[in-house]
């Protein structure tokens, strides 16, 4: 019989789930206040974000092993409380540095919490309740992306006791300290039967690969572009190669790597995988820079810029919900390349318009592209994962999940790297007040035109992904474990 404490069990880790998705994009909207009241860098403000994205995506693949060997309701625990403290430490920060630091903690403890959500809810409801979980846990991800970016407008402007910014991390104390509570009492224990080993030389070369690349594009500007930057990235490439001839040997060892190479045999995986990639980082620099340019540049509240971001958020969630019921398994891979092409039309849109109407460009001039933009990212996001999956081995089904996942990640934290280049990169060092405005105006159309670049090359790749997205073969376990991961894919 089912236990019958798994719907509350259910709701602590949808809460957590919650709290994890909204602070992603709470922190957004709060950036240009952290950056006046904290005298954050550039590219301080760069690793405020990509810090976070760069911790999780590098043990996304660990935090679930962990789960399965150690216990999913142990690792959730672990997690849940590792980030309410991290939140607090990030609430509490002296200094900017503290705050990158604190984040980066936030990022890795949302790794080991993040995976169990989804394994707990598979280990704890029978198939036939599963379907209704996921509809529940696919409407939490809409919330999560409306009111986040509302939420973090909010207790920025009400400056809640003289703190500025820091309530928007504060806010997960009480949250999280109920669920490491509720989580105790009511999360029932479970363990994979053959849970595969841990690769911590694999997280380890990813990591460290990633942090070559992304610290010299963060902090080269900043420097005058020294020559150890440039070193530095060189040697990235030797480190992937290094991840890449350690993870065959790890495969012949114990059969149990952090990257499953044999996946990019895999036409379809391997386009995916590119896609996801570059998709991330075209996110990644949207979202920073479109922040920076609404308040620091046109001088908006964090509350107008919260609420002008509205209509892109509603336009994402009903477009994903018509791909997925609707209009993928009519068209199959044609709605994905709809979407790049619909996205990148909204981003040229948006570049003509702020260079028409410059500083007096008002919010609801920027509804339009903004709802074409979130038509299209609704298109890709929602059916993408299936058309990546869809012809990969039904044995390896869960490790190309968590990899389409970590890869998004990546990306992301490249992309938020990359904004010192395409847009700070496109203004002057030393600006007159009456300059600023204007600066970040040019900045943002010469950012944008990179994402539409990226539209562009998207569009492309995606004639690799198959035609029909097919489930992925081996019964419903299997499709239970896409459709798992398929919710999580942020």
């Amino acid at each position: 019989m089912p236990d019958r404490r798994r719907w509350f069990a259910l709701a602590i880790v949808m809460t957590a789930a919650f709290m994890d998705l909204v602070d992603v994009t709470i922190v957004n909207i709060a950036i240009p206040s952290i950056q006046r009241e904290a005298g954050a860098s550039f590219s301080q403000i760069q690793w405020i974000t990509a810090g976070y994205a760069l911790a999780f995506a590098a043990g996304l693949v660990t935090g679930g092993r962990l789960g399965d060997i150690h216990g999913r309701k142990r690792l959730f625990l672990v997690g849940i409380g590792g980030f309410t403290l991290a939140s607090a430490l990030c609430g509490f920060a002296a200094n900017p540095e503290m705050l990158v630091a604190s984040r980066i903690l936030q990022g890795a403890m949302a790794a080991l919490m993040v995976p169990q959500v989804l394994s707990i809810v598979h280990a704890t409801f029978p198939a036939h309740e599963r379907g209704k979980v996921f509809g529940l846990f696919g409407a939490i991800v809409g919330l999560g992306a409306v009111s986040g970016p509302l939420l973090g407008a909010l207790l920025t402007e009400w400056n809640l006791f003289g703190l500025e910014w820091r309530p928007i991390f504060l806010i997960n104390l009480p949250v999280g300290i109920a669920g490491l509570i509720l989580g105790h009492c009511y999360i029932t224990e479970s363990k994979a039967p053959r849970a595969l080993k841990l690769d911590l030389v694999g997280v380890a070369l990813v990591t460290l690969g990633l942090l070559m690349l992304l610290y010299p594009l963060t902090r080269g500007r900043e420097l005058g572009w020294p020559l150890w930057g440039y070193v530095s990235m060189a040697g990235a490439l030797v480190v992937f190669g290094a991840l890449v001839a350690y993870e065959k040997r790890k495969t012949r060892i114990d059969g149990s790597p952090l990257v499953e190479l044999s996946l990019f045999k895999v036409k379809s995986f391997a386009a995916g995988i590119a896609v996801q990639t570059v998709f991330g980082v075209g996110l990644g620099i949207f979202f920073l820079v479109w922040t920076l340019y609404m308040q620091s540049g046109l001088g908006w509240s964090p509350l107008k810029a919260g609420l002008t971001g509205v209509p892109f958020s509603i336009a994402v969630s009903v477009a994903a919900g018509m791909s997925v019921q609707k209009l993928t398994p009519r068209f199959g891979r044609k709605v994905l390349q709809a979407g790049a092409l619909v996205m990148g039309l909204g981003v040229l849109l948006y570049i003509w318009e702020s260079g028409r109407y410059g500083m007096a460009i008002a919010s609801w001039q920027m509804a339009l592209p903004l709802v074409v933009m979130g038509a299209g990212m609704g298109l890709i996001v929602a059916p993408l994962t299936d058309a990546v999956l869809s012809e990969v081995p039904r044995e390896h089904a869960g490790s190309a999940s968590g990899l389409i996942n970590t890869v998004q990640q990546m990306g992301n934290a490249l992309g938020l790297g990359l904004v010192s280049v395409v847009f700070f990169g496109a203004m002057g060092d030393r600006l007159a007040p009456a300059e600023v405005g204007p600066a970040f105006v040019d900045a943002f159309q010469h950012a944008l035109g990179w994402v539409a670049a990226l539209m562009g090359l998207i569009f492309v790749v995606m004639f690799a992904l198959p035609g029909r997205a097919a489930a992925v073969a081996g019964g419903p376990e299997e499709a239970v474990e896409d459709e798992q991961e398929k919710v999580l894919v942020r």
